[in-house]
């Protein structure tokens, strides 16, 4: 009978779920100046932006040269950028979310009615220093308060798993530690209802455990601090209270309002007690969800399995879940075909806050990515396809950054960097940033927190650079696509040790020094425009020789706009190879025709210096 009556339970919440009309939500945004305010969206070029704000484009490639940065009119500028400009001419300026198919499923605006929201379970990630206990921990929990009394246990891994205490269920998502925090961080994702911080009672508070409380901080969510070790003799509690103070986490015991909680991973004192502190913040919090709405969650974690395809593990955030449903997870969609629980156990329906493991997507999604649960089919399909194109188009600009500085004399070491927590990527960045080797420079093509993918091997062996990763490995599809394709994979987790690696590879990766010698300076005197032929540029020659087959700058007001190379060379109705000083003739030049009277042309070749 109990078992009729949940089929009945089930078949009314499946009947009448509500659905999300994605494109409804699509909002576009109207770039431009406003009551002194300039309002936008996205980056913008160089000239996009010269045209929005009604300035020159010389204005902003100046503004920038001044600043020791190299741009031309079509440099896309990011969002800070483009307030350095709005500042530097006087407005104000605010950025608004324009929502279309690429970003709708990590900005829906779902509200639901007061009534149709019902108690959840909170969603808990633990974070601390390494070697401070996380791992036990979740161990401890999993292996106490899962399987007991639960036919099988858990038999797989899905990246998340829940636990029932005092009959409140809590969910812990299984990967302790940084990476999967921030990674979700990093992609709008917010799944974790509360933060539990692990602190050893013999160790006290570290650099990891810094970064985790202001990652915590940062994302607005409530810390219970689990002081971790205390079956150990010779400790001290008192001075790891004092050091959370430092931190803003005053102790209850000292009058605060940070949940602390003494224990040992190890031998399992405490742990009930955490349990219990969880349960009673969350009720304090009151997590709440609808059940009777299509779900929406977060991709926890996601492979490629031989025999089932693509596979991913879910948590549920709002709504239900059921085999058969259309999801759509970024770039990726498809209706599930099979659900699994924790115990590995195949089920029909999933509600807010359960993990579960599906297949049936048609591609693998990243960790991070948001679902939702759509009766639009069609719909589905075209967001998705969308988001597919916006990630070709990403990918493609992120390699047209190689020839950023194709025409300078150095060499440069090109890294793909990832790693556990954006403090541990900044401070990295800026230390291999300011690295001295003469002749080689450091270039970032791509800097982010998360596991290594096998999208930035794909970039490195597009853009022959290396993959470096700080506390973070690939899996082993990764591993092997790397050794493959032959890309080089450093891993670190001391910092100086990283750094003693580069500065080796860079030192390596010493070429012969070349140099720009100038041959020439023409000033733009006349500009006649051929459908045949493009632009000709009348140029009277101040100084040097211009050669048929020189490299070449336009420089207006003192500011490169371009870097090219001669096409042709004409003097009165004759191609010619050469010219000299005082002397006038007709220039094309390679894919760049914008050029106006008055300009400057400088021509040069690349010459090898010999280091004596």
């Amino acid at each position: 009978m109990k078992k009729e009556n949940g089929f009945k339970k089930q078949k009314k919440i499946l009947d009448n779920r509500e659905n999300i009309d994605l494109k409804s939500q699509f909002k576009t945004v109207k770039t431009g100046v406003k009551n002194g305010v300039f309002i936008f969206s996205k980056p913008l070029t160089v000239e996009e932006l010269s045209q929005k704000l009604n300035k020159s484009s010389s204005d902003i490639l100046k503004f920038f040269f001044m600043k020791g940065v190299m741009k031309n009119i079509n440099t896309l500028l990011d969002e800070n950028e483009i307030g350095e400009l709005c500042l530097e001419f006087n407005f104000d300026f605010e950025k608004r979310i324009e929502i279309d198919e690429t970003n709708i499923l990590s900005n829906l605006n779902v509200v639901d009615d007061e009534k149709d929201l019902k108690p959840r379970p909170p969603i808990v990630t633990i974070m601390g220093h390494v070697d401070h206990g996380k791992t036990t921990l979740l161990d401890y929990i999993r292996n106490t308060c899962v399987a007991k009394g639960e036919a099988g246990g858990i038999t797989q891994s899905i990246g998340a798993y829940q636990v029932k205490k005092d009959n409140n269920i809590i969910t812990f998502i299984d990967t302790p530690g940084h990476a999967a925090f921030t990674e979700m961080r990093a992609r709008g994702a917010h799944a974790t209802d509360i933060v539990i911080l692990v602190v050893a009672a013999d160790d006290g508070i570290k650099p990891q455990t810094i970064e985790a409380i202001d990652h915590a901080k940062a994302a607005k969510v409530p810390i219970i601090v689990f002081i971790n070790k205390c079956d150990k003799p010779n400790i001290n509690i008192d001075n790891v209270l004092s050091q959370l103070s430092e931190h803003e986490l005053t102790s209850e015991k000292w009058g605060g309002d940070t949940i602390t909680v003494e224990g040992s991973a190890l031998t399992g004192m405490g742990v009930n007690k955490l349990l219990e502190a969880i349960i009673t913040l969350s009720q304090v919090m009151e997590l709440k969800a609808n059940p009777n709405r299509l779900g929406m969650g977060v991709i926890i974690e996601a492979n490629l399995d031989k025999g089932l395809g693509p596979v991913a593990s879910v948590i549920i955030q709002n709504g239900t879940v059921a085999k058969g449903d259309m999801l759509i997870a970024g770039a990726s969609y498809g209706r599930i075909r099979a659900m699994l629980n924790d115990h590995n156990e195949e089920i029909n329906l999933a509600y807010p806050a359960q993990p579960v493991k599906i297949t049936g997507l048609n591609a693998v999604p990243q960790s991070g990515d948001h679902f939702v649960i759509s009766n639009n089919e069609k719909d589905i399909k075209e967001i998705a396809e969308h988001i597919r194109l916006y990630q070709i188009n990403e990918q493609n600009r992120e390699r047209e950054l190689l020839s950023v500085d194709a025409d300078t004399n150095s060499k440069r070491l090109i890294i793909i960097l990832k790693a556990d927590v954006h403090g541990s990527l900044e401070a990295i960045k800026n230390m291999l940033g300011k690295m001295n080797v003469d002749g080689v420079s450091v270039v970032f093509l791509r800097g982010a927190t998360g596991g290594i993918t096998k999208s930035d091997v794909e970039l490195a062996k597009a853009s022959k650079g290396i993959i470096i990763g700080f506390n973070v490995k690939p899996n082993k599809a990764v591993k092997d696509l790397a050794n493959m394709q032959q890309v080089p994979i450093y891993f670190f987790d001391i910092i100086y040790r990283l750094s003693e690696t580069v500065e080796k590879i860079m030192k390596k990766s010493l070429d012969p020094i070349y140099v720009e010698e100038e041959t020439a300076e023409a000033e733009v005197k006349q500009i006649w425009t051929y459908s045949k032929v493009g632009t000709i540029i009348g140029c009277g020659i101040n100084s040097g020789e211009i050669n048929r087959n020189d490299q070449a700058r336009v420089l207006r007001d003192g500011v490169v706009i371009a870097k090219t190379k001669i096409a042709s060379l004409r003097h009165g109705k004759e191609d010619i190879t050469k010219i000299s000083s005082g002397k006038e003739c007709g220039i094309t030049l390679e894919n760049f025709n914008d050029v106006k009277v008055g300009d400057i042309i400088q021509t040069f070749k690349i010459v090898e210096k010999q280091i004596i």
